[in-house]
């Protein structure tokens, strides 16, 4: 459209009686708006309009222009609905790339909490791992869509392996679980009710430590001896996308990306006391097929800076209480390189976790956490009980 059909179309919608057929001037000017709304209407409809000015006039030109049959042949107004519906589309898929964000990463990446994660074991120890972690809480979109009471509840089972081992003197540890997820999500989207139930894999996630100071390869007989006392550390977390994920759904368990953390911890123990601190930081690929209407599109997403410490007590060789707390801050998105700054994370958790042994090799650990700050994103109560049987060497 050149820019006199522009001004030509923006003044007739601006004038209501001129979309009166008996009001027009002239049988020319009436062909005229006729032809600049159905040429608008069909790139609108083919191309998609980017103008929030051209799409107001386009909606409320159809709106008035709707029922004048001198106008506006069949065909016309049925094209109008269609393109009142392309607009309404285009906010929607804003609208759902929020939900996507908010809801669909579940935010159980960014908000670890695992106490002692740097204090060694023996070489060649050995810990399978069956936990279960119940999530229960809400969404906040931070005013950035019209969705309200958005909330969460599901259930996740986990299956984890742990080993150590020596490397060059030091030890280190390579720890691999699969979770799997059972949930229903719902909200009130203009005042109607929606949910929706997911069951599917979540991504795996694979994690590999290694001592710097103050941890030694020790075996079995040597660890007994040794005192900790100043731990050193670093580690890689990384996450496959191999959970479920399908571009044309809102919630996904998967994140379809990899996802990468490379973190330093640091751990100090004084008599019955050990306190842990780490600092690391999220590091995303591209999601080549986020969510979007008409077909998905690749969205990118910033890195997201982690801080994470724990104060704990031991009162037996393996049973110990901590209390948990940690922040993090970034994770902006762009959809097709057009950044989304409302969708920046800023958030911290507090929790606390027990360790309580019942047998030589067997255990519980019981934890609990809290959203206390949720700038955007999933802010859920977290309840996780997990059954650990380890062992040094060959399973006995």
């Amino acid at each position: 459209m050149d820019s006199e059909e522009r001004i030509t179309l923006i003044e007739a919608n601006a004038n209501p009686a001129l979309w009166k057929g008996e009001n027009l001037a002239s049988a020319s000017l009436r062909n005229k708006i006729k032809q600049i709304m159905a040429a608008t209407l069909r790139r609108a409809l083919e191309q998609g309009s980017r103008s929030t000015r051209l799409r107001s006039v386009l909606y409320q030109g159809v709106c008035q222009h709707r029922g004048l049959e001198r106008i506006c042949t069949v065909r016309l107004r049925c094209r109008s609905v269609v393109a009142i519906l392309k607009i309404k589309t285009n906010f929607l898929t804003k609208l759902a790339g929020w939900f996507v964000l908010a809801v669909g990463s579940l935010g159980v990446h960014a908000q670890d909490l695992s106490p002692r994660a740097y204090v060694i074991t023996p070489v060649n120890a050995s810990t399978i791992n069956l936990t279960w972690s119940f999530f229960d809480g809400g969404v906040n979109f931070n005013g950035t869509v019209p969705i309200t009471g958005a909330t969460g509840t599901y259930n996740v089972p986990v299956f984890g392996l742990y080993h150590s081992f020596a490397l060059f003197g030091r030890s280190a540890n390579l720890q691999a679980s699969l979770p799997y997820g059972v949930g229903t999500f719902s909200g009130s989207v203009f005042g109607k009710q929606q949910s929706i139930y997911r069951s599917g894999l979540l991504d795996t996630t694979i994690r590999f430590s290694v001592n710097l100071k103050g941890g030694p390869a020790l075996k079995a007989r040597q660890y007994a001896k040794w005192k900790q006392k100043t731990l050193l550390g670093v580690s890689l977390k990384v996450i496959a996308p191999t959970g479920q994920y399908d571009p044309t759904k809102l919630v996904n368990w998967g994140i379809n990306r990899w996802a990468f953390k490379p973190e330093f911890g640091y751990s100090e123990r004084w008599g019955h006391w050990i306190l842990d601190g780490y600092a690391g930081v999220w590091l995303y690929t591209e999601n080549s097929a986020s969510y979007d209407l008409p077909v998905p599109r690749p969205q990118t997403e910033a890195p997201i800076g982690s801080f994470e410490g724990h104060l704990s007590y031991s009162f037996s060789d393996r049973g110990w209480l901590s209390l948990d707390g940690n922040f993090w801050t970034g994770g902006v998105t762009s959809l097709s390189g057009i950044r989304n700054l409302d969708t920046k994370q800023t958030g911290s958790r507090i929790g606390c976790t027990a360790s309580i042994p019942f047998s030589k090799h067997q255990s519980v650990k019981v934890s609990y956490s809290n959203g206390t700050y949720i700038r955007f994103g999933g802010n859920y109560q977290n309840v996780s009980v997990g059954y650990q049987y380890s062992w040094v060497g060959r399973p006995k």
